[in-house]
């Protein structure tokens, strides 16, 4: 149920809504959904999606399923923007307006509930003219809210049927990117698999346990090691395992660089980039003594309750990865920061809140990182580098300049039995390459040996 008592608007101030407002079922998941979505269109460096409906969520105290609710209709909206923002544009006599970014968050989330969500027509439209006729900067255009929506709804078989998943759900620079490096069939392929949006994996602390876990979860034992719930599962933290940590969420893809490395008992690991700690968990449950490293502190707060949830330890260090210096490692996994394309089906606004010019910023970084990450392998100990990205710049150029550069590396290439035989995730170099077309992110990773001296 919506809250009640005062709340705030978009813009951050305090406004009393009237009691039909207040009492309108579900009015507060949209006023959320709204509040998250204008602050990513308004902005020219947005923040992401996650962080955005946390600051809205903090302003308005919503029930678990209404604030589920708010989070749906967000992910949705930037699921669909590309086709969305072409139904409204064809729809209104001078398109879709700019410089509006509440008035656009209200019509994109209304049409996000009625293409790709089970709302009631009636309920999206209903409570969209309500938030557009509850703020002053919208509500003299509360008129044709309704009317656009209503013919949004009316024609929605068509407007989904016309819909590309490439051309039309993908920004033209992304679009033009994949089709480049990975054929134009594999991109669309990819864009229609963002369509479907990402099941939720988990990474088990006792990989032995995987069929006690599959019956408990009623989970499906994905090759790679990982386990999938089902759609329709129960919310996170009141499943079982949960509480005495048994498990951790991890993409399946994600979960597949740290099993690379192959650390062992007592092996000393560095594990850099490592917040929020999936990895780190990986790595810890193997027994090896782990020092994670990031440069964000609050991000490794979060790293640090899932180790004390797990019951599993690791040095935490707050430090710069490119001037960190220790004595060698045994093993190294850089998990380095990317421009993230590879997680668009979980995360959509991804693909709207990014920029081309990012990936050469970031691929400068991850040059640093890697070169970095090198010294501070031991002779004869081995690296994995990988990213969640699917562009080449941060992926397979980085390694093939890295080991033009650096002599004292090869490569050593993933075996079929490492993922579960699933031979299509291995490319000609013996590297791992996941797409969103193959059910899991897009993530890339190698693995590299340091010589003997």
């Amino acid at each position: 149920m919506a809250s009640r008592g005062r709340v705030r608007n978009a813009a951050g101030d305090d406004q009393a809504q009237g009691d039909q407002d207040r009492d309108a079922a579900g009015l507060g998941a949209r006023r959320v959904a709204v509040r998250a979505v204008a602050e990513l269109i308004g902005q020219e460096r947005p923040p992401a999606l996650d962080e955005a409906l946390a600051t809205a969520l903090r302003a308005e105290r919503l029930e678990p399923g209404d604030a589920a609710l708010a989070r749906a209709i967000a992910v949705a909206t930037f699921r669909r923007l590309g086709q969305i923002r072409g139904a409204l544009a064809a729809r209104l006599d001078r398109g879709l307006p700019s410089g509006k970014p509440r008035l656009v968050a209200i019509l994109t989330t209304a049409c996000a509930q009625i293409l790709d969500l089970s709302v009631p027509d009636h309920a999206a439209v209903d409570l969209a003219v309500r938030l557009a006729k509850a703020d002053g900067r919208t509500a003299g255009l509360a008129g044709m809210v309704n009317a656009v929506l209503r013919r949004v709804a009316r024609e929605r078989e068509a407007i989904l049927a016309g819909a590309d998943p490439l051309s039309g759900n993908t920004p033209d620079w992304l679009a033009r990117r994949w089709t480049a490096a990975r054929g134009a069939e594999t991109a669309e392929a990819i864009a229609r698999a963002h369509l479907a949006g990402a099941a939720i994996d988990l990474t088990l602390r006792d990989e032995g346990a995987r069929e006690v876990w599959e019956e408990r979860l009623g989970a499906e034992a994905l090759p790679t090691g990982s386990l999938r719930l089902p759609a329709d599962g129960a919310p996170i933290p009141e499943l079982p395992g949960f509480s005495e940590g048994a498990w951790w969420v991890q993409d399946a893809a994600a979960a597949i660089p740290a099993r690379l490395l192959a650390v062992g008992e007592g092996e000393r690991v560095l594990d850099l980039c490592a917040a929020p700690g999936g990895k780190t968990m990986q790595l810890a449950s193997r027994g090896a003594t782990v020092t994670a490293l990031d440069r964000s502190a609050p991000r490794l707060g979060r790293l640090r309750e899932n180790l004390a949830r797990l019951g599993l330890s690791a040095e935490v260090a707050v430090a710069d990865a490119t001037t960190y210096a220790a004595e060698p490692f045994d093993a190294v996994l850089l998990d380095a920061p990317c421009s993230a394309t590879g997680t668009i089906r979980r995360h959509p606004d991804v693909a709207w809140t990014k920029a081309e010019a990012d990936i050469g910023r970031l691929a400068d970084l991850q040059t640093a990182l890697l070169d970095r990450a090198a010294d501070l392998v031991r002779p004869g100990g081995r690296m994995v580098y990988c990213t969640c990205s699917l562009e080449p710049e941060e992926g397979e150029d980085q390694i093939r300049a890295f080991l033009a550069r650096d002599s004292r590396f090869t490569r050593v290439p993933v075996r079929p039995e490492e993922v579960g035989g699933r031979t299509e995730l291995i490319d000609a170099n013996g590297d791992l390459r996941t797409l969103p077309s193959h059910g899991l992110d897009g993530f890339f990773a190698a693995r590299l040996h340091r010589s003997e001296p």
